[in-house]
């Protein structure tokens, strides 16, 4: 969750933060969501936390099949 999507992305791509994304070499966006209100956005992070894998790789799928960098889309 962040209220800077385009300074996170960068963060991750360059290595900036530590954390998972950095852990396993992680650089591309493939699916994010936009809400209005900053409770919405950590409820819906902490439900999407619980699911399981399978479940996160089919809500990928459903949006964006060939697992594309979206990055561009939102630098735009």
């Amino acid at each position: 969750m962040t209220s800077d999507l385009v300074k996170r992305i960068y963060e991750h791509k360059s290595g900036a933060t530590e954390g998972f994304s950095k852990d396993h070499d992680i650089k591309r966006l493939v699916y994010f969501e936009v809400f209005e209100e900053i409770q919405s956005a950590i409820a819906r992070e902490k439900k999407i936390k619980k699911w399981q894998r399978e479940w996160k790789i089919g809500l990928i799928e459903k949006k964006n099949p060939d697992w594309n960098d979206r990055y561009a889309e939102i630098c735009k």
